[in-house]
């Protein structure tokens, strides 16, 4: 893992922050949670295959 998908996942939850409590105070709750619900699925895509590679070496270093 490197620093920039924490600085990335970081951005991105400044940026989804700043959106969703303008869209509220606009009175766009609905549009609110579809920004944050964006940004949960792409955060996830990033994070995903790290976690794919921790359930591999996990599986290996207890099958010896």
């Amino acid at each position: 893992m490197t620093i920039n998908l924490i600085f990335k996942i970081a951005a991105v939850g400044i940026l989804v922050s700043i959106l969703s409590q303008v869209l509220k105070h606009s009175g766009r709750d609905e549009q609110a949670f579809l920004v944050s619900f964006a940004a949960l699925v792409l955060v996830l895509s990033w994070v995903l295959p790290y976690i794919y590679d921790l359930f591999i070496t996990m599986k290996q270093l207890f099958a010896l």
